[in-house]
């Protein structure tokens, strides 16, 4: 079992930066394919970035690209989502999931076995 916590949301201006972390536990990441999402208020589930175990090919949705970059320490056994040029249409919470095995489709919220409980972001404009 995998067990996945999020933090390093906040309250933040527009154009500002935040750096997400979703630490691990009961399991190593290394292996996993790892994603971030995104839910606000009324909203379905969104996909932002993943990162795929081993080779850790990564992928990002159009909306973020060029602005969130997603990465992984595997020292630390955790995912990180660095998020620049913050919008207030960023104003979300931010989970982050894991899945064992690869997965065809990472954009998609079923694909993942493992979530975290979420981390509130808020951008101000």
């Amino acid at each position: 079992q995998v067990q996945l916590v999020e933090s390093g949301g906040g309250l933040v201006q527009a154009g500002g930066s935040l750096r997400l972390s979703c630490a691990a536990s009961g399991r190593t990441l290394r292996s996993y394919d790892m994603g971030w999402f995104r839910q606000a208020p009324g909203k379905e589930r969104e996909f932002l970035a993943a990162i795929r175990g081993g080779r850790g090919s990564t992928y990002y949705a159009d909306s973020v690209k060029g602005r969130f970059i997603i990465s992984r320490d595997n020292a630390e056994n955790t995912v990180c989502l660095q998020m620049n040029s913050l919008k207030a249409e960023d104003t979300a919470v931010y989970y982050c999931a894991g899945a064992r095995y690869g997965i065809t489709w990472p954009q998609r919220v079923g694909s993942y076995e493992y979530w975290g409980q979420g981390t509130q972001v808020t951008v101000s404009s």
